[in-house]
């Protein structure tokens, strides 16, 4: 099985954001000043700031990411101010429903993978369909790891242990219905389960930030955890954690030592995308001066310098494309979700 952060196909429209019945509209300071209308050259005004919801708790592979974009565009003098607020829970669709009742146009959330599972498994109310989309960034590969005093050595291991003793094997990662469980239950369908028996054997701890699963490990409270490389990889070198495989089709440049899933055995490949949405409804000249802003941040010299410090694919996809890649992946992660039994 392969799903990765490349292949591009049909389109939705942009429809207008469901509000939440009972959800107070978020605050967010700093206002951006860029115009809604073009300036007297014909083009749309430069924003000189922006807002960035953050929808997960501090210390995952989101937050780096929205703080990193925050850094970049501030210190390379794109913007003057980008305030990050942080809401975390649900796979980021408590964050979703914030951005749906977020009324300055000017708001960048961040979105990936992890939310397109989410939306599904948590029966969200608003869905990703209902936001502008507007740049893919990154792309990462996964690695599963496990304590330091852990007795598995290799991925079959661990395979072979949660096979043997079902839901005596615990393996931590991001939301439910997101890429790292969507990782965890695929294993097992290439060890040979169907989804019935992944459902019996599975025993998926999920949570809100790389922070939560670095602690579970470090206190051997999980067999197991998985997130992106650049969680996981300070503790892998600091030999807190041992990385057992990363699951992209070669070795990963942070890790490079570490045999990939494929190595291990399993015919398994999955990495991980990140990106930005806009509310929905924005109007186009709004929509491309924020595309313009995130490709302007996306060529920067520090941008590149963020990418290869944390081990981050530049997967930049803006605008219509990236609109008909998150379609696609929608459609793909969905039949990906009923084929392992983790929705029906």
């Amino acid at each position: 099985m392969r799903i990765s952060a490349r292949s591009q196909h049909s389109s939705w429209r942009h429809g207008a954001l469901t509000v939440i019945a009972g959800l107070s509209a978020l605050s967010l300071v700093g206002c951006a000043t860029g115009s809604s209308t073009p300036d007297s050259g014909g083009e749309p005004a430069e924003l000189s700031s922006v807002n960035i919801i953050v929808p997960a708790d501090p210390g995952g592979g989101w937050d780096q990411t929205g703080r990193a974009l925050a850094e970049v565009g501030t210190s390379e003098g794109i913007i003057t101010s980008a305030p990050v607020n942080n809401i975390g829970g649900a796979g980021g669709t408590i964050g979703l429903a914030s951005l749906a009742n977020e009324s300055d146009p000017f708001t960048l959330m961040l979105t990936g993978f992890v939310m397109v599972g989410a939306v599904e498994t948590n029966s969200s109310e608003v869905r990703l369909e209902q936001t502008t989309p507007i740049a893919r960034l990154t792309e990462e590969a996964g690695v599963i790891v496990v304590p330091k005093e852990s007795p598995y050595e290799t991925l079959s291991d661990l395979v072979d242990d949660m096979i043997a003793n079902g839901k005596d094997v615990s393996i931590t990662g991001g939301s439910a219905g997101g890429v790292d469980h969507i990782l965890a239950a695929q294993l097992l369908k290439e060890a040979g389960q169907d989804a019935g028996q992944i459902n019996e054997k599975l025993n998926y701890i999920p949570n809100a930030g790389g922070g939560e699963a670095v602690t579970l490990l470090l206190g051997n409270k999980v067999s197991a955890g998985i997130s992106g490389v650049s969680e996981f990889a300070e503790q892998i070198k600091a030999g807190e954690l041992r990385a057992l495989a990363v699951s992209s089709a070669g070795p990963s440049d942070l890790l490079p030592d570490v045999p990939t899933i494929i190595d291990s055995g399993y015919d398994l490949e999955i990495t991980n995308w990140r990106g930005v949405l806009a509310p929905g409804g924005i109007s186009d000249v709004e929509r491309q001066q924020l595309i313009d802003l995130v490709t302007k941040i996306s060529e920067s010299d520090g941008w590149k310098e963020t990418l290869e410090s944390k081990g981050w694919a530049d997967a930049f996809l803006a605008g219509d494309e990236f609109d008909a890649y998150v379609t696609q992946n929608i459609t793909d992660t969905t039949a990906v979700l009923k084929d392992i039994g983790l929705i029906g």
